[in-house]
């Protein structure tokens, strides 16, 4: 793990380390002072660059991070953070971006755990919508803007209800021949919200379903209180992972039904873009309107348990007629 920056140091002459506010293997992100505009804090993330490449391939990985990082700076969206600078200094890369106040979505998952409840459907369902727009913003851009690392830590929520989408630190762009690129931001996400086809790291082919699959694990995890089992133990081991409704019933089918298409595991069995995953959270598909109408199979047990006896009368005044229409 790289030293932190200790509070107090200027970086490009403009912006003041407060305090780390979080760190990982490919860096570090803290909050920070704007010297230039008084008043304004700021969250600036660190990226590190491999060592040991060669110093032509350090040149490329310097360019490939400032040919991302004007791109993003170029992104518009309420969902996401303005990304307002970028630089190199003593080695290293950092992104300047907008410092977003309140708790991520982890700690009110936590919050609530303590609590001894579960997250309402109904309001992970808005944050989802939200995140629905800024994932189909990001990967309708040319070229198209994949996260990578969707999870409930990297998600704030303000104090008047908006989601944002916090950490960019492992975006990657889709390139027409991206076999050569050196991708100085991305990175293999965190195990429970990733896809089996981005451990390849570099080499993974991922795609827009990548991020489908991350979003479904998030919602998984919110919805009932637990991550979903990793891409790879759920590859060893198929029965690995619960339906969602089996730890939480108060998840509706549809919702269930979404979430375990997102986070299927070929890519070619999840929605195809998160406009067609929104409409089977919102059940607007037509397979995704006949799925409320179709009891699932504990619902049926359930029934039947409840209401034997009318079982019975039916099936027995249906034998009588099937006997009389058979005798006359």
């Amino acid at each position: 793990m790289a030293r932190l920056l200790p509070p107090g140091t200027v970086l490009h002459a403009r912006y003041r380390i407060l305090a780390c506010i979080g760190q990982g293997g490919m860096g570090a992100v803290y909050r920070a002072e704007d010297l230039r505009l008084e008043g304004r804090i700021c969250a600036v993330k660190e990226i590190h660059t491999d060592p040991d490449l060669p110093p032509e391939l350090q040149a490329e990985a310097q360019q490939q991070f400032y040919r991302e990082a004007s791109i993003l700076a170029r992104l518009d969206h309420p969902n996401l953070p303005k990304v307002s600078d970028y630089f190199t200094e003593g080695g290293r890369e950092y992104l300047v971006m907008d410092y977003v106040a309140g708790p991520d979505l982890r700690q009110i998952l936590e919050e609530a755990r303590r609590a001894g409840r579960m997250l309402d459907e109904e309001r992970v369902l808005g944050w989802a919508m939200q995140l629905c727009d800024a994932l189909s913003y990001l990967h309708s851009q040319n070229p198209p803007i994949l996260h990578r690392d969707i999870k409930p830590s990297n998600i704030k929520e303000t104090a008047g209800g908006l989601i944002k989408l916090v950490d960019f630190g492992l975006v990657k762009l889709l390139t027409p021949d991206d076999s050569r690129t050196i991708t100085v931001l991305q990175g293999r996400g965190t195990a429970a919200y990733t896809p089996l086809e981005q451990y390849g790291g570099d080499t993974g082919h991922t795609d827009p379903r990548s991020d489908i699959y991350a979003l479904g694990a998030t919602l998984y995890h919110l919805l009932t209180g637990q991550p979903p089992a990793d891409a790879r133990e759920r590859f060893l081991r198929p029965d690995s992972l619960p339906p969602p409704r089996a730890l939480n019933p108060r998840v509706s089918p549809t919702t269930e039904r979404a979430v375990l298409a997102a986070i299927a595991m070929h890519p070619d069995d999840r929605p195809p873009t998160v406009d067609a995953f929104r409409q089977m959270l919102m059940g607007t598909s037509l397979s995704d309107a006949l799925v409320v109408l179709v009891p699932s199979q504990r619902e049926w047990a359930r029934a039947l348990a409840e209401n034997w006896g009318w079982f019975l009368l039916a099936a027995g005044l249906l034998l009588t007629a099937i006997l009389l229409t058979w005798l006359l």
